[in-house]
């Protein structure tokens, strides 16, 4: 089935190919993405990989969670699934302008 796992506290100098190299030691990586600004483009410095296989994601748990890397002891774990924000209403807050009754 496969897992997504979170990779954080990253050296900000990881690339996404980069992650994938160090999670393929351990199985078949369906995609990482080391998550970026989105206005200076700069990482953030976590991540997510998704891995193929349950076991796979597993052992890179257990063989990359607090493992110096580039200077950084990386947090791994299993990625908690994404929290609903509530949405955009499109800034309308629905008051009255001044005058109006």
């Amino acid at each position: 089935m496969g897992k997504k796992l979170y990779a954080g506290n990253l050296s900000y100098n990881v690339t996404s190919s980069e992650l994938e190299e160090l999670f393929a030691a351990f199985g078949s990586v369906r995609s990482a993405q080391v998550i970026q600004d989105r206005d200076t483009g700069r990482s953030k410095g976590f991540g997510f990989v998704e891995m193929d296989d349950d076991n796979a994601a597993n052992q890179a748990i257990e063989g990359l969670n607090l493992k110096e890397h580039d200077g950084r002891a990386m947090t791994v774990n299993e990625a908690k699934p994404r929290e609903d924000r509530g949405g955009s209403r499109g800034g309308y807050r629905g008051g009255r302008r001044a005058g109006q009754y």
